[in-house]
């Protein structure tokens, strides 16, 4: 299973977010700059959980390189699809969690997550020489953040079958809720600092993320974080959207509404639609021309019900303006 994305729309575009991501895509290009030093790189600003534990190995390091591993080791990956794997459901989950807390909050919230994840792993480590590293324990807290904002939210998936794509939406308790099942599972069955995978800290950050969730609730949004909302206003809605259609009755066609800001209703756009009608689901290129007002509908020829003694019906999507 491959989740694409959610379908809660975030209307700010979430600037703390993709500034972690390209932090983490910078880091990761300093990582392969190291060549032939990069283990001792790793080493030094991963998460090693001896460092901690054992006396005779902390004296190598000074105070301050073991305090910032604790930081640093969350921006650290051990190769292109564990930054690819970590950064995607960043982008897909930490969106909407930014939304909801802030740019200002967020970014502390994402740090502290990453911090707890990382003392999770130690708790059940100690004596581990091996180097943690990697986001997934502080995306771990995003996640379990998203869990209690949106548990009715859904996750667009594509699960392919052999050659064909198929597309479906899962419930966001169901695919987080398992999504923290195997974590524990795969936790509870492997051997410490065998298995390679932080396991613990994956738990301890989906824990930290929902405790730290209510704890920033209680904290008022500062006069700053009003001033970034305002100003990062999205101009655009997100280009891949999912309609459900209805079809009353008899009637052969169906309807739906597709979402779209004034911006694109002055200057058009194109949009990637998943159309789920019952056991069928199709992905359509939808172009919205220029100056649509709203409540304008757009008709898609043949897209409709296919009754055996009539024409084939259309699809009639009400354009909605945010």
């Amino acid at each position: 299973m491959i989740p694409l994305r959610d379908t809660i729309e975030s209307k700010n575009f979430p600037v703390v977010n993709n500034a972690l991501i390209v932090i983490n895509i910078i880091v990761y290009l300093t990582e392969l700059a190291q060549g032939a030093g990069f283990e001792r790189f790793i080493y030094i600003h991963g998460l090693v959980p001896a460092r901690y534990s054992d006396p005779g190995i902390a004296a190598y390091f000074s105070t301050g390189q073991q305090l910032f591993a604790l930081v640093s080791f969350m921006f650290l990956h051990g190769g292109f699809w564990h930054l690819l794997s970590n950064m995607w459901s960043l982008y897909i989950f930490g969106d909407n969690v930014e939304e909801s807390l802030g740019p200002i909050r967020y970014l502390l919230f994402y740090l502290l997550c990453g911090v707890t994840s990382g003392f999770s792993h130690l708790v059940f480590n100690l004596d581990s020489n091996a180097p943690t590293i990697g986001a997934s324990g502080a995306i771990a807290g995003v996640m379990g953040a998203y869990l209690i904002l949106y548990p009715h939210s859904k996750i667009l998936t594509l699960i392919p079958i052999i050659i064909i794509p198929y597309f479906v939406e899962i419930p966001a308790f169901f695919f987080l809720g398992f999504w923290f099942l195997i974590q524990f599972i795969q936790a509870a069955a492997s051997q410490a600092g065998i298995s390679g995978i932080a396991w613990w800290a994956h738990i301890g950050g989906f824990i930290f993320g929902i405790v730290f969730l209510k704890i920033f609730g209680l904290i008022p949004v500062s006069r700053v974080s009003g001033m970034l909302r305002r100003a990062t206003t999205k101009k655009k809605t997100h280009r891949l959207q999912v309609i459900r259609p209805v079809g009353p009755g008899n009637d052969p066609h169906l309807y739906g509404t597709i979402k779209i800001t004034e911006f694109e209703s002055f200057s058009g756009t194109n949009k990637l639609v998943n159309i789920p009608w019952r056991h069928k689901k199709r992905l359509v290129k939808i172009r919205i021309p220029p100056n649509i007002k709203n409540g304008n509908l757009i008709r898609l020829k043949g897209m409709g019900k296919n009754y055996p003694e009539t024409e084939r019906g259309d699809l009639l999507l009400k354009v909605i303006i945010q």
